[in-house]
């Protein structure tokens, strides 16, 4: 007991640090459930994550709760479309193309997607499913720079022999194979990496533009190149990059740009939508929903009225 001339007790103190350490915990708990796989949640949308928006109107690269929307187009009218709290683009393909054929009962033959959704796992996803992918690499535009040409740190930009198995530096020096780095995604996918190694590097006069930055726990005479490569993801890339290049590729991209992004555009510019208006997953996806209805009504009306109703691609 304790109240007015009376001093707390040593139990009675560490009781009420246990009670106000066991009520912590307990928010702790509740707050991380919600959080869940995600980095962040708002408190006034618990659904909703923290993203990075293209409309920065402050400049200073400020934070909002938002979702990342996905609009699946064929033939300018939208087909699919889901909503998820994950602000990266790369792990919403698979999902993405999963409800779609569930829901819809239809497998399109061929996909084609932006340099955001390029992973060896959405490549392999869609390989095991007999899918075509048109997926813009990456690195597409930057490796028709000539600074990315001239870089000698560069994998791309090493002489590789498959014979023995190993790459060659400017300097003549050859990276060898040391073994498999098993690298797991957060859904689970296993991808291997071969690690390769050259012991040489001490003395090198290209050692400056090979070995970039710093590591201040690491001697600079005991550093070494080393590469990591997936033979599956480079084989995959440059298939995919043969794809893309060709007469239909190149038809299927533009269309993309035209149809997919334009889709988005509508939205934005000509119907000035520019925030959700609920809160909560169930009621933004219910909007987005009830957007992309309005949207295809309006854009069967339009082709009705200029005689397009047969047009699919457009020309390049």
């Amino acid at each position: 007991m304790h109240g007015s001339g009376c001093r707390k007790t040593q139990l009675q103190k560490h009781i009420e640090l246990l009670e106000e350490y066991s009520a912590r915990l307990k928010e702790y708990s509740r707050e991380l459930e919600v959080l869940g796989d995600r980095n962040s949640y708002s408190k006034t949308d618990p659904d909703a994550t923290f993203m990075r928006m293209k409309e920065d109107a402050m400049l200073n690269g400020q934070l909002k709760p938002a979702y990342n929307l996905q609009l699946g187009v064929d033939s300018g009218y939208i087909s699919w479309l889901t909503l998820s709290p994950k602000p990266t683009d790369t792990s919403t393909l698979i999902p993405f193309l999963t409800g779609m054929e569930i829901s819809l009962k239809h497998r399109y033959p061929v996909v084609v997607a932006d340099a955001g959704y390029e992973s060896e796992e959405n490549y392999s996803y869609l390989e095991d499913r007999g899918i075509s992918a048109m997926i813009k690499p990456a690195n597409y535009e930057i490796s028709k720079t000539r600074k990315y040409k001239q870089d000698i740190s560069r994998r791309e930009n090493m002489p590789y022999n498959p014979d023995g198995d190993y790459y060659t530096c400017r300097n003549g020096c050859r990276l060898y194979a040391q073994g498999i780095h098993h690298q797991r995604t957060a859904s689970g996918y296993v991808r291997k990496q071969a690690v390769y190694r050259c012991y040489e590097c001490a003395g090198c006069p290209y050692k400056a533009e090979c070995l970039r930055g710093k590591n201040w726990k690491i001697p600079e005479e005991e550093r070494f190149k080393k590469l990591t490569v997936s033979r599956k993801f480079e084989r995959q890339r440059k298939e995919c990059l043969d794809r893309i290049t060709s007469e239909e590729g190149i038809q299927l991209r533009v269309n993309r740009s035209i149809q997919a992004e334009g889709a988005f555009a509508l939205w934005k510019e000509d119907g000035a939508f520019r925030q959700f208006l609920c809160r909560g997953q169930a009621n933004v996806y219910a909007e987005s929903v009830l957007m992309a209805i309005a949207q295809n009504l309006d854009n069967l009306h339009r082709r009705i009225q200029n005689g397009k109703l047969g047009l699919h691609l457009y020309e390049v």
